[in-house]
């Protein structure tokens, strides 16, 4: 099957993420003028959403200065008018979204030239997101070539990975960019159709594990709260993996949690990374364990809580990302929702690309009693997409009241809301069981607005008491 890859433009966006990756920061901030300025073009001659918001614009203008007069748009938005934001009028919304309902067309490319994969619903609206073939380039650039002096010279010693077993964990069940991402490696390098191989966390642990057990990974990806669940199943003798690297994202890393890999896993080594359904490849993690920002490629604005412009070294309420890859959908100053902050100083690895601390979505794995007298995990990702998918709710908050206890709120009222209720505690019941819980209660709030963190993203998921196991 035919997948979104040109082989040339590879070569030609790989050769530029080196020398830039290689170079000042000067080289930087000059090619990230110039990418601005082309998005900016595309934008206002093919997209009627941006033609009025960016009327007048023409080639030689001052691209940063224009940019920062635009006023950031939000997900919603841009989905409420997809037909005029997107540059190719033979991108239905309807045809996209029937595709991404086929868990069949998983990898399947969109019109034969459009990978396409879904967001969660994190902000309360889920969002379709295509990348043609020169998009794809960047993002396998920037994955291929950003990488520690160390991990550069493994990977050249072995270029086709044949010395390693990588599996991911993380959800399986729909057009998520990450599992996207690994078909389309296992459709483009057939040779790692046996060696990569991905796995759901939505199934039950004991058989997560029997079968990563008999996979045997020297690689783990996945996301860091299903990864520390590992490492504690691993620490209790029930999990028997050669790893050497934990590759993680999708949620925050914190050092303790990267301690405990660590210890967990025999000492392997933990590597970071920073993306998203908008943007992949946002940042990589070098050799020093900081996380440098691909900003030839991206554009982020760290701004307050009124789209004002923050210092560096100060935390963000939001960020806003203008892509600098993507014509097919232009992102400019989209409110991205994350908390981070940009460092002042640079990193002593000597990369020109700045370093970012990010504080991406704050939830944590719920803790409720097990059928044979052990906790059971439930983690937030899995909740989060039992929720959307088994009962298509996106704007949600979930709190442990206790072991057997948890409350769902919801902003819908009267019989919507009864219904939309009913829907989720179904939902929550039946995988809780699946997962090895004991029967559960849960409790409903309508009407709720959801809470929503400093990130600027809602904090769907709340843990019992400090976070820790309640059974």
């Amino acid at each position: 099957m035919s997948t979104v890859f040109d082989a040339w433009q590879f070569g030609q966006i790989s050769a530029e993420v080196s020398l830039a990756g290689s170079g000042r920061s000067s080289g930087i901030e000059r090619l990230q003028r110039l990418r601005l300025a082309q998005i900016l073009l595309v934008a206002s001659r093919h997209s009627a959403f941006y033609r009025d918001r960016l009327r007048g614009f023409c080639a030689g203008q001052d691209s940063l200065k224009t940019l920062a007069e635009q006023e950031p748009v939000q997900r919603r938005e841009l989905m409420a008018a997809f037909s005029e934001w997107v540059t190719d009028p033979e991108l239905e919304l309807n045809e996209l979204r029937a595709h991404t309902a086929d868990p069949a067309r998983i990898g399947e490319p969109f019109l034969g030239r459009y990978l396409v994969w879904e967001s969660s619903g994190t902000s309360g609206s889920p969002g379709l997101f295509l990348q043609d073939a020169r998009c794809m380039a960047v993002y396998d650039a920037l994955e291929s070539q950003r990488l520690d002096r160390l991990q550069a010279m493994r990977r050249w010693l072995d270029p086709l990975c044949l010395s390693e077993r990588i599996a991911f964990v993380g959800a399986t069940g729909g057009h998520f960019a990450s599992y996207v991402s690994v078909e389309r490696l296992r459709r483009l390098q057939p040779w790692l159709a046996q060696s990569v191989r991905s796995f759901s966390i939505l199934q039950p642990l004991d058989e997560l594990v029997d079968q990563l057990n008999a996979f045997a990974p020297t690689v783990l990806a996945s996301y860091p709260t299903a990864a520390d669940l590992l490492g504690q199943v691993s620490r209790e003798g029930r999990l028997h993996l050669p790893v050497r690297e934990i590759w993680t994202g999708g949620e925050t890393l914190s050092a303790a949690v990267r301690l405990r890999l660590q210890s967990n896993f025999s000492g392997c080594r933990v590597r970071n990374s920073y993306g998203a359904s908008e943007f992949l490849a946002m940042a990589w993690e070098c050799g020093h364990g900081h996380l440098h920002l691909n900003s030839d490629w991206v554009l982020l604005e760290p701004v307050d809580e009124h789209h004002r412009p923050v210092p560096p070294g100060h935390a963000s309420a939001t960020v806003l990302l203008t892509h600098l890859a993507n014509t097919v959908q232009p992102l400019i100053r989209y409110d991205l929702g994350d908390h981070l902050r940009v460092l002042q100083e640079p990193c002593a690895c000597g990369s020109p690309l700045p370093v970012v601390e990010v504080q991406g979505r704050r939830d944590d794995t719920l803790w409720l009693a097990g059928q044979h007298g052990h906790p059971v995990a439930l983690l937030p990702l899995a909740v989060s997409t039992v929720l959307e998918e088994t009962a298509g709710l996106f704007d949600f908050q979930v709190c442990q009241k206790d072991a057997r206890t948890l409350l769902l709120r919801l902003p819908q009222q009267g019989g919507d809301g009864a219904e939309a209720l009913a829907r989720g505690r179904k939902a929550l019941q039946a995988y809780a069981r699946l997962q090895g819980a004991q029967a559960i209660k849960v409790q409903g709030e309508l009407g709720c607005e959801v809470p929503r963190g400093r990130s600027g993203k809602s904090c769907r998921i709340l843990p019992g008491p400090h976070g820790k196991r309640t059974a």
